[in-house]
């Protein structure tokens, strides 16, 4: 009889885990300014529970509602619905516009990252001001991953998790490409033929062509004062 006692009260036992795990999943991420890593989650909820296969539950139950959960690069948040997103005003948090060379930089950055500075200037056929970079990375959008294993040590750029979180895209796979580009009107009709768009980085991972960004280097750069200390 306790086996079948056992056989009858373990479900119960683990379903009730499961549902304080989606609780305590939810509140973390309602509670986050930014996206929530599974790590993160995993460390606060029961032992053994499946966070992935929660957050996929929780995903599916806010589909229809006013807010969505939503996965950014491995993390997760909740975001207004799409399409009730004009009823948001966000007049006093208003971003200012990119110059059009600020979102030239940005899109190459997005589709060729790892890319040096010498990289989009050959891109775009002209120099890029440091002003137009200091733009994007003010705003989160645009980070330095690495140093390029070349002569000069160049710093590579990439995009940030808040560069997905503020288009609405999970991974950089979901860049769009260039028939969508076209169906937008974002690309003129007069393309070149052998024009093409690169396959976007899929990992943060640096790759075997970079060096870690080290204290020297933060430094070097101004963003750190001599010693280690933030330069503020």
């Amino acid at each position: 009889m306790d086996d079948e006692a056992a056989a009858v009260t373990a479900p119960a036992v683990d379903g009730y885990l499961v549902r304080e795990a989606e609780r305590i999943a939810e509140a973390l991420v309602f509670a986050s300014a930014q996206p929530v890593s599974e790590g993160f989650i995993a460390d606060r909820v029961p032992r053994g529970v499946d966070v992935r296969a929660v957050m996929q539950r929780l995903k599916a139950d806010y589909t229809e509602r006013g807010v969505n959960l939503i996965q950014v690069d491995g993390a997760w948040a909740f975001r207004t619905a799409a399409d009730l997103s004009f009823v948001i005003r966000r007049d006093d948090n208003e971003v200012r516009k990119l110059s059009r060379a600020a979102l030239e930089v940005l899109a190459i950055i997005a589709y060729h990252q790892p890319v040096t500075r010498a990289e989009i200037e050959d891109i775009r056929g002209v120099q890029t001001s440091k002003g137009t970079l200091d733009v994007l990375m003010e705003s989160g959008w645009v980070r330095f991953r690495g140093r390029r294993r070349t002569p000069g040590r160049p710093v590579t750029l990439g995009t940030t998790r808040d560069f997905l979180d503020h288009f609405g895209l999970e991974e950089l796979r979901d860049l769009p490409g260039l028939e969508e580009l076209k169906g937008a009107g974002l690309l003129s009709g007069r393309i070149p033929s052998n024009f093409n768009i690169p396959s976007p980085l899929m990992s943060d991972e640096l790759t075997e062509e970079e060096d870690p960004i080290t204290q020297l280097d933060l430094e070097e750069l101004g963003l750190l004062a001599p010693g280690g200390a933030s330069d503020d």
